[in-house]
């Protein structure tokens, strides 16, 4: 790893896509892979990455299809949600890694979820931060969907792309940021800077056009067919968070089996890995360092 701030990143061919990848620390060492979310990159965890890298780990953390520096392929089938859980995998099988712990946020959350539940025999355990178990999001009641109002506007192709970057980004920086101190305020330029590159908007709205649609956003029985998850889950979320109730959190145990931790942060909006990195960092090393028999 070079500077704190900036791991190295290397590109590969995965999938049909060209994913920019961080592979940090010891090869021979227990592997987590970090999975970001909307409108985010790899370098969101880059406390992290510092921090379970000096613990001994191997970090695998990748800008996932249609963010950072990886591919943005064209057109909303691009970015179903099979084919990024195929990401995953294939990224897995190219670095020769069998079983990773898994560390995850806002959509590489639901990513995680979904590739905990159909690939149990590579995950060891399971970090969600923000978004808990996608059936305990689509029953999450009414509340749930008075705040998911805006997966239903970024539907139609256009419409975000010509409102959201209106007056510097002004609707973005109120709604997500409202009340930022000076260390969010860096994580949101950042995040503006990618969203500005050309395309970027657009391949981050086809996340939710591809696996939110307005029929299944009332559909509170889709991802019924997931197997139940077996291994350890924690769930992390803030009493700050601007989108998702903790309700949606707190219910995942109910399609898990396994043990279930749950932290409930104060003080904590949406981007707890990036507004939260020491308390983010320490309950990975923590959640990380036990074996399912210490549970």
């Amino acid at each position: 790893m070079t500077a704190f701030g900036s791991p190295a990143s290397t590109r590969l061919d995965v999938n049909g896509v060209t994913l920019n990848v961080i592979d940090a620390g010891d090869r021979d060492g227990p592997a987590v892979l970090l999975l970001h979310g909307f409108p985010d990159r790899a370098l969101m965890w880059r406390a992290q990455i510092e921090a379970l890298v000096g613990a001994g780990y191997r970090v695998i953390a990748p800008d996932l299809r249609g963010f950072g520096d990886s591919d943005r392929p064209v057109g909303v089938e691009a970015y179903d949600l099979s084919l990024i859980i195929g990401d995953v995998l294939g990224l897995l099988d190219l670095l020769e890694v069998g079983r990773v712990r898994v560390g995850a946020h806002d959509w590489g959350a639901l990513v995680g979820w979904v590739f905990t539940a159909l690939a149990p025999d590579r995950v060891e355990r399971f970090a969600a931060f923000s978004v808990g178990h996608p059936r305990a999001f689509a029953g999450a009641g009414f509340e749930q969907k008075q705040l998911s109002w805006y997966m239903l506007w970024w539907q139609f192709p256009d419409v975000a792309e010509t409102v959201m970057p209106q007056d510097d980004w002004r609707w973005y920086r109120e709604w997500a940021y409202e009340g930022a101190n000076r260390a969010e305020d860096a994580e949101l330029d950042r995040q503006l800077n990618d969203l500005e590159r050309k395309g970027a908007l657009t391949s981050g709205l086809n996340w939710y056009r591809a696996n939110v649609p307005p029929l299944l956003f009332a559909d509170e029985d889709r991802h019924q067919d997931l197997p139940t998850i077996a291994c350890p889950v924690l769930g992390v979320w803030g009493d700050r968070e601007m989108a998702l109730t903790e309700r949606q959190m707190t219910d995942s145990p109910k399609f898990i089996s396994g043990p279930w931790r749950y932290e409930r942060l104060t003080g904590v909006g949406h981007w707890i890995p990036a507004h939260a990195p020491h308390a983010t960092s320490d309950l990975l090393i923590d959640f990380f360092a036990h074996t399912q028999g210490d549970e």
